[in-house]
């Protein structure tokens, strides 16, 4: 645990943990936020603290959908969230696999594919965080064994609402409401 190291960013996973998972999510009409996310994001924007999301997205390499419907997904989540005063510093997504039916993202074993931790060490170096200054919240041990390779404490989301699992999770260390704490 980290307990003494401030809290500056939050990796989060997102099919299963900010949007429902319904499988290869990628169209705007498509998405639904889980519960208290959208809060979260408010709640850590709100307190300086940056929220960046790293997403395996097979989909791509499986010729589902390209990667333009990616970012114009994400694009759709921004705007979404800034409605609430929240903001992903940074979306980062894998779309290579090792059975890509498009040639160009096929990859035995790509860095940024969790559980290796490609997108999240990016995400360290070009945010200029360390490790122990964040946290991650997946919804698979591959999300938590990326964040272990890349030397950040993982958290496994089962479901619910994100931010009462934050607030119970990380105590002291999520930032308060204009509410005062929790």
């Amino acid at each position: 645990m980290h307990d003494h190291n401030p809290l500056k960013a939050v990796f989060f996973d997102r099919d299963g943990v900010l949007n429902v998972d319904r499988g290869y999510v990628h169209d705007p009409a498509d998405l639904e936020w889980v519960p208290g996310a959208r809060e979260a994001i408010a709640a850590l924007t709100a307190a300086g603290v940056r929220s960046i999301v790293v997403t395996n997205q097979s989909g791509v390499a499986r010729g589902y959908y390209g990667e333009d419907a990616v970012l114009a997904l994400h694009a759709h989540m921004q705007g979404d969230l800034q409605r609430l005063g929240g903001q992903v510093s940074a979306f980062y997504h894998c779309p290579f696999h090792k059975d890509a039916v498009v040639e160009a993202y096929r990859c035995d074993d790509h860095p940024d594919r969790k559980p290796n931790p490609g997108m999240i060490l990016r995400g360290l170096a070009e945010a200029g965080l360390s490790p122990e200054e964040c946290v991650l919240v997946g919804d698979n041990d591959s999300d938590v064994e990326a964040a272990r390779r890349a030397g950040v404490e993982g958290f496994l989301f089962t479901g619910g609402d994100l931010l009462h699992f934050l607030r119970t999770k990380l105590g002291r260390r999520f930032p308060a409401g204009p509410g005062g704490p929790a």
